[in-house]
C-alpha cells in the first residue's frame, strides 16, 4: 500500500484530504506535529508527500528542502497562495507540482496518482538514483544536495542545475548560453547579470563547503569547474 504525508497546519483541510485519500486505498498519515516533522517523515516513510507552504514555526519551503536532504519522493504543494512566484520557489526548493486552494478532491487525487506512476510506476525512469562524482565532490541533482567530505549544503534547483554543468564539462568549459538555455526556456526575457547572480549564489555554495575558487570566469566563453582543492590534476 502507497503512504500518503499530509502537511496541513489547518484541521478541517487535513481532514478532509486524510479521507478522501485514504478512499483510494492509500495509507494516510496527517501531521500535527510541525516542530518535528523530519521525525514523523522518517518514521512514516511516505512515497508522496502533500504540503502546505503556510505552516507553524518554518514554512513548507524550508520542510521542503530538509526532506530533500535524504529522500527524492514526490512532493506536491498544496497552498492558498496563487500568486507566480510562490509556484517557482515551490519547483525551486524541491517540489514536483503545485496545488491552489480551493481544490477539487478529484485533482488532488489526479495529481497524487500522476506522480507517482512518474516515481515509481509505469513512467518512472528507473529507481536508481543520480549521483555525480568529482574529486570528492558529489552532487544529488534529485535531492538538491551538494557533498564534500562529511559536509553537504542544500541547493535550488537552479543552483542544482549550473554544478551539475560545470561537473559535466570539465575539465571543459560550460558556456554562458548553453547555461542560459538550461536555466530559463525564453532567454528574451533574461537579464544578462540574472546569470551572473546565480554564479555567485553556486561559489558561496562551495564556500560553505569549504571550497574557494571553485568556479573559474572564462572571459567571453563561460565558466570552467576548478578541481584543484584536493590537489587533483586539472586535466
Amino acid at each position: 500500500m502507497e503512504k500518503v504525508m499530509v502537511v496541513e497546519d489547518d484541521p478541517k483541510i487535513a481532514g478532509h484530504l486524510h479521507t478522501f485519500i485514504e478512499k483510494y486505498g492509500y495509507d494516510v498519515l496527517s501531521i500535527d506535529n510541525f516542530h518535528n516533522l523530519m521525525d514523523s517523515f522518517r518514521g512514516f516513510n511516505p512515497d508522496l508527500v502533500l504540503l502546505d507552504i503556510n505552516l507553524p514555526r518554518f514554512d513548507g519551503f524550508y520542510w521542503c528542502r530538509q526532506i530533500r536532504l535524504e529522500s527524492v519522493c514526490p512532493v506536491i504543494f498544496i497552498s492558498a497562495r496563487t500568486g507566480e512566484m510562490d509556484q517557482v520557489m515551490a519547483l525551486e526548493n524541491g517540489g514536483d507540482d503545485f496545488i491552489t486552494k480551493p481544490f477539487h478532491p478529484d485533482v488532488v487525487m489526479a495529481k497524487i496518482r500522476s506522480q507517482l506512476r512518474r516515481a515509481y510506476g509505469a513512467y518512472a525512469l528507473g529507481n536508481r538514483e543520480r549521483i555525480l562524482q568529482k574529486h570528492g565532490l558529489k552532487l544529488l541533482p534529485e535531492r538538491l544536495v551538494l557533498r564534500f567530505g562529511d559536509n553537504a549544503v542544500s541547493l535550488t534547483m537552479k543552483e542544482a542545475v549550473i554544478i551539475e554543468s560545470l561537473m559535466n564539462r570539465h575539465p571543459r568549459v560550460a558556456g554562458r548560453e548553453d547555461l542560459l538555455e538550461k536555466l530559463w526556456d525564453d532567454q528574451t526575457y533574461v537579464d544578462e547579470n540574472t546569470l551572473n547572480v546565480n554564479m555567485t549564489r553556486v561559489r558561496k555554495k562551495f564556500q560553505e563547503l569549504g571550497i574557494t575558487g571553485a568556479v573559474e570566469t572564462v572571459r567571453g566563453a563561460g565558466y570552467r569547474l576548478r578541481v584543484t582543492w584536493n590537489g587533483a590534476d586539472e586535466s
